[in-house]
């Protein structure tokens, strides 16, 4: 199951926290994690919230409070936790020469190796620009086309090494631009093991619900305060 959430939006959690409770999963994968953070919990005897922060280094990582994703971790307590995130230097590697070549072997199983139809292409373009306020220079945004197209592809590859390793159910908690069923993680799934199930779970606030079937389910809530997102970047 995938479970897609706008990051700063504590009813996300809290739905992502059910969900898993009620899914009782033999793994979590996480996007906000290093596969070295995810290890320093292995052994860890006091998973209270200030160990488990700590031993994450959470408060470091520029992911929102970690008490919003903590009931995430406890509602799976006997479930093994995996980090998907990538290094700075490989996603870097994408932005300059492409998110096959950063990849691997393996880029043709996830879908890599061919290119973007034209119209997905400018979507994903308009995206980019969209997320950063239109502050990047045009040049810079096929590049983070290819990081997200690398992420995405790396996220399947965890989940399904935690398949394997630990079987079914698998909970991966991402981003919701990252469990859209016409390019992220589901295609990726898709294109690398087409027999497995997946479930891709939105989680939006109300006003920014995606039309057609890019979900499998959509949930809204009531968006979250903040602030003016991009004025950071002016």
């Amino acid at each position: 199951m995938l479970l897609g959430e706008t990051h700063d939006n504590p009813a996300h959690h809290r739905l992502q926290a059910e969900f898993t409770a009620e899914l009782a999963p033999r793994a979590l994968v996480f996007e906000m994690l290093s596969p070295e953070q995810a290890a320093a919990l292995d052994g860890l005897a006091d998973r209270s919230e200030p160990s488990m922060r700590a031993a994450l280094g959470w408060d470091g990582s520029g992911w929102p409070d970690f008490a919003m994703y903590y009931p995430i971790f406890t509602a799976a307590p006997e479930a093994a936790v995996l980090g998907a995130a990538l290094p700075r230097e490989t996603l870097r590697a994408a932005i300059s020469g492409g998110a096959a070549a950063a990849f691997g072997d393996g880029a043709l199983r996830y879908g890599l190796a061919a290119d973007l139809p034209a119209t997905q292409l400018e979507d994903r373009l308009g995206l980019q620009r969209d997320a950063h306020c239109g502050a990047l220079p045009e040049e810079m945004l096929p590049g983070m086309v290819e990081a997200q197209r690398l992420r995405d592809a790396a996220f399947a590859r965890t989940a399904l090494d935690a398949l394997e390793r630990y079987g079914a159910p698998v909970v991966v908690i991402a981003g919701r631009g990252h469990v859209r069923r016409d390019w992220g993680m589901p295609a990726a799934l898709a294109a690398a093991a087409p027999d497995v199930r997946v479930a891709a779970i939105a989680l939006s606030e109300h006003g920014e619900e995606d039309p057609g079937d890019r979900f499998d389910v959509q949930i809204a809530t009531e968006p979250a305060p903040r602030g003016d997102p991009c004025a950071a970047f002016r």
